[in-house]
């Protein structure tokens, strides 16, 4: 019953799609079967037609052929048809064809390379409209991209004007038309896609630091792709509603000369007008949407902004479902978690979840060796003064001291029954099980008297303080408020700190009017000045990610963080330059400001987080992780609305505060999520020449002696095994094989024991080929186990009895001759360290 089976589910994906066998009222059948074959004589057993196979074909609007759809039994690969498929599409000068078994499809485009999965049928219009797309791939890499590119769309003549020759007046100019020329890097990542696209890729991974203008590089290459017509619409998928408006202002600015924009949800009747369509994932998903609506050829080509939340979970299907070019760009890079176990393997931990999701990030995207297409990092942008790194301001009250100690804040009390008890906290527990107001109210002072002014108006520098909790950022929130009424008298009326968490109405829209510098109101200091009134935003995790806010000039760290990620997400807050005289509304005041570029922004650190990451955070840990509660998105557990455990309700006092500006060189955490290995040995003309000479003696003696372990990149055998993320130890000359592109991939611990028991076969030649399975099982587990090592070496073969790995049977079934053999052999021709994971 399988062709039965298989047939009914593609009938019904036919019908969904907008397909017909037989007329219906004024609507004509669009789908005819090849030649010879009718549709009542064609059954439940559709394949065994009497040519052995059958096609159907799928009609446009005009009744001409469209798509030929080759179907197979459940049973059978659809891959198997596709050479006939082929044949058959090609006598019928159809471009498109589906292979399905009614479980899997595939969509094959024959002028554009491989089949693709997809999870529908395309619809007639959907495909009509993906037709009139003609790819070209070498359009795309011939395309001139320099540093003018978007600014050509702009204003074409721009060149020609006379205050762009004039150079007096050209700065002017740009300001005055807002236009915007890629940076050096910028230019990088485009050419490096173009470069992707000749050696035939189709999938994109842009790592860009917080701050960099991955919008505005997404703007140059949604460009290249509708200008060299090998995409006619656009998605651009983002996970917040704040991005959606964010993007939809910068494509309208940059591109709405050639191109126009529209956000899905404020267009759902008319978005196929627009080549540029913004939506928020969710958007798409909520019940099943992209395909109820769409087609997967309705977009040619995806863009996932923040790639590692926007394609998480169930969001994968959605950016999946769309055939054609696909684009992921991030902030976060590929985490150094490498193994993370659970004792339950149904808890889902926080960090369990963020390591699965990057690695799943890198994978979508056709980078499973962990290089993304283009990589410009934190410390990039720091060393080009692009961005700035933070001043740590790490300061430790009693109570915080003792929680971060390794014995704890301990508590000794008597219970009711008169039973003396003790019980210890740690930092995790802060405003879960251990609460102390005096505490709160101590950050917050230290906070307010050691931030960042506003060098315009003198007040407190627009602030984002990061919560434990919604109870934890309330609190917090009225802190503030009450310590600045008593700091700047009459001046904010409690609009001085403004809780941002899911539980406060208009939170999305309070963000936006943070960054818009109009939130509780504008120029509480000085008239002339556009800045926020409210000058904190209180939040748990609505403004870690995406957040564009760049006059931000301090960040607190009012909780322990765990997650590397999120550390790298929230101090990317504040990395952004900015200059303030922008903000000013007359131009007269402009000379009376000392200092009004942002060269620096503090990051408030109460729990030693800053410590955590730089010198005991074990990126190679096997943690056993706790079990965790999930939450809503983006925020931790708001708590109890009484609280529990214990509450300190003595006096805390500041132990200790240290201030430490990061320079050039960055934080130890931005060194190991940054690998441009493969870059700097490319560029040293040393190791090309003695690569090139085959002298790796020569090679691997330069590399450690003159890249390994310099302060630069810190730079390891150890970090690029991690990088590599490969199932064995990989030796220096099998990663620099890889650079330098001798090898196509590095094998797996499984690929490398199936080459070397190959070897053992010719070298050796078995006689009995029914023994041979038996064989492999005895060399692989002598290979990889010192256990079964130890036990052959010892002859201890009654160990075997309790061996999960080898039994007793398994050894037995070796013929007696190559039970000496295989460890002979293994030890003379074997090198067995890299089997070592």
């Amino acid at each position: 019953m399988n062709e039965a089976t298989a047939r009914l589910k593609i009938n019904k994906l036919l019908e969904s799609a907008g397909r017909r066998f037989c007329e219906e009222g004024d609507k004509p059948a669009n789908i005819r079967l090849e030649a010879g074959v009718e549709i009542n004589t064609l059954g439940d057993n559709f394949e065994k037609t009497r040519k052995g196979f059958i096609d159907f074909l799928m009609l446009d609007d005009r009744g001409f052929p469209l798509i030929v759809l080759e179907a197979k039994a459940e049973e059978k690969q659809p891959l198997a048809g596709k050479e006939q498929a082929r044949k058959y599409a090609r006598s019928q000068n159809c471009r498109f064809v589906i292979l399905s078994n009614g479980n899997l499809h595939y969509f094959w485009d024959l002028d554009r390379g491989n089949p693709y999965i997809i999870t529908a049928f395309p619809t007639p219009d959907s495909v009509t409209g993906y037709q009139k797309t003609a790819p070209n791939p070498q359009r795309l890499m011939d395309e001139r991209v320099s540093d003018d590119y978007i600014v050509l769309t702009q204003r074409p003549n721009y060149a020609s004007e006379a205050a762009w020759k004039n150079e007096a007046e050209r700065s002017a100019f740009i300001n005055a038309n807002k236009l915007r020329f890629l940076r050096p890097y910028q230019l990088q990542a485009v050419h490096a896609l173009q470069r992707a696209v000749r050696e035939g890729k189709d999938r994109f991974l842009f790592e860009m630091a917080t701050g960099t203008g991955k919008t505005l590089t997404a703007a140059a290459i949604i460009k290249l792709f509708l200008r060299s017509s090998n995409a006619s619409r656009v998605l651009f998928l983002v996970d917040r509603l704040e991005l959606e408006d964010q993007a939809k202002k910068v494509f309208t600015e940059l591109l709405s000369a050639d191109f126009e924009t529209v956000i899905y949800k404020e267009n759902r009747d008319d978005w196929r007008r627009a080549e540029i369509v913004v939506s928020t994932v969710q958007s798409f998903q909520f019940d099943n949407k992209y395909q109820k609506i769409f087609s997967p050829t309705d977009f040619d080509f995806v863009i996932s902004d923040e790639a590692h939340r926007s394609i998480s979970g169930n969001a994968r299907a959605v950016f999946d479902y769309f055939v054609g070019y696909k684009l992921g760009l991030t902030a976060t890079p590929r985490d150094y978690l490498r193994g993370v176990k659970t004792s339950d393997p149904a808890v889902r931990d926080p960090r369990e979840v963020e390591r699965r999701l990057l690695l799943d990030t890198y994978r979508t995207f056709g980078c499973e060796s962990g290089q993304p297409t283009f990589r410009y990092s934190l410390l990039d942008g720091v060393k080009d003064r692009v961005l700035i790194n933070p001043t740590v301001v790490d300061a430790r009250t009693n109570v915080t001291t003792q929680l971060l100690s390794e014995q704890g804040f301990v508590v000794s009390f008597t219970d009711t029954e008169g039973e003396d008890h003790e019980e210890t906290y740690k930092q995790r527990e802060f405003e879960k099980r251990f609460f102390s107001d005096a505490t709160n109210v101590l950050f917050c002072k230290t906070f307010l008297e050691n931030a960042l002014r506003d060098p315009v108006s003198g007040e407190i520098g627009k602030s984002i303080i990061f919560a434990v909790s919604q109870n934890h950022a309330a609190h917090l929130t009225n802190i503030l408020n009450e310590m600045a009424h008593r700091m700047f008298p009459d001046k904010y009326q409690s609009d001085f700190a403004v809780q941002v968490t899911s539980m406060i109405p208009d939170a999305q829209q309070f963000t936006i009017n943070f960054a818009n510098n109009n939130l509780l109101g504008t120029a509480n200091f000085l008239p002339q000045y556009r800045t926020s009134k409210a000058r904190v935003c209180v939040t748990v995790g609505m403004m870690t990610t995406g957040y564009d806010c760049p006059d931000i000039l301090n960040l607190g760290l009012f909780r322990p963080i765990f997650s590397p990620t999120d550390f790298i997400q929230i101090k990317g807050r504040g990395t952004r330059k900015h200059d303030f005289r922008d903000l000013l509304l007359d131009d007269s005041h402009k000379d009376r400001i000392a200092h009004p570029e942002k060269t620096a922004f503090k990051l408030f650190d109460f729990f030693g987080n800053c410590e955590y990451f730089e010198t005991e955070f074990n990126y190679d840990e096997i943690l056993e992780l706790p079990a965790y509660r999930r939450t809503h998105e983006g925020e931790s557990d708001p708590g109890p609305t009484t609280r529990y455990g214990y509450e300190h309700l003595g006096r805390d006092i500041l132990s200790a505060i240290t201030e430490e500006h990061i320079g050039y060189d960055g934080m130890k955490i931005d060194r190991m999520f940054f690998d441009k290995f493969a870059d700097t040995v490319r560029e040293d003309k040393t190791i090309v020449k003695a690569v090139e000479a085959g002298q790796w003696d020569r090679v691997i003696d330069y590399v450690n002696s003159e890249v390994f372990d310099k302060p630069e990149e810190y730079y390891t055998l150890n970090k690029l095994r991690q990088a590599a993320a490969v199932d064995r130890r990989l030796t220096l000359r099998e990663i620099l094989e890889k650079v330098f592109d001798l090898i196509p991939h590095f094998k797996s611990k499984d690929e490398l024991l199936e080459e070397e028991f190959n070897k053992f076969v010719a070298d050796n030649k078995p006689e009995d080929a029914h023994s041979i399975p038996a064989l492999k099982t005895y060399f692989k587990a002598y290979l990889t186990s010192n256990q079964i090592r130890h036990i052959i070496e010892n002859r201890a073969y009654t160990e075997l009895a309790t061996n999960p790995v080898f039994s007793i049977r398994d050894f037995r079934a070796v013929p007696e001759k190559y039970r000496a053999l295989i460890p002979e052999y293994v030890k003379d021709y074997v090198p067995l360290n890299q089997f070592v994971a």
